[in-house]
């Protein structure tokens, strides 16, 4: 009888990823950049202090970008010690409107508390109020081609 694939049998492993300070939540800024999301992949869980988003995260670790085309996985970036969120220019729920991630940033309050702040393409951005750095950037899927087959580009 013959196995189904796992993950691991692919090129690279799955990121699973904490952060609990400013120089890890940079890292899994700079893994989650460019990840798009329909609008109705957030979700808020007030009793449990937790915010989530599920992405399509393209993969800049890739090592093999030489040898295949860009890819993308879907990813799941979970933000514990939530207290309160904001956003500006961001619709709710909307399964047609597609989000982009650029940056997440985080500027103390009171330590350990403060805001971390997804910024959005577009002008848009969350605002995550929390009483500590608790972030986590976990890959759930196998890799997927790009469907555009191209690196994200930035305008200047």
């Amino acid at each position: 009888m013959i196995d189904d694939a796992k993950f691991e049998d692919g090129r690279e492993a799955p990121l699973n990823l904490g952060a609990m300070g400013t120089d890890d939540l940079q890292i899994i800024s700079s893994l989650a950049q460019d990840a798009v999301f329909p609008a109705s992949e957030m979700r808020w869980h007030a009793k449990g202090a937790r915010f989530a988003l599920l992405l399509n995260r393209f993969r800049w670790e890739d090592q093999g970008k030489g040898r295949h085309a860009p890819e993308r996985v879907q990813s799941v970036l979970l933000f514990n010690c939530v207290t309160a969120v904001a956003s500006q220019d961001v619709p709710k729920g909307d399964a047609d409107t597609i989000l982009s991630l650029l940056s997440i940033t985080f500027e103390e309050t009171d330590a350990p508390s403060g805001d971390i702040t997804l910024t959005l393409a577009g002008d848009g951005a969350i605002r995550l109020s929390v009483e500590a750095i608790d972030v986590s950037l976990k890959d759930v899927t196998r890799p997927y081609m790009a469907p555009s087959g191209k690196l994200p580009q930035h305008r200047d």
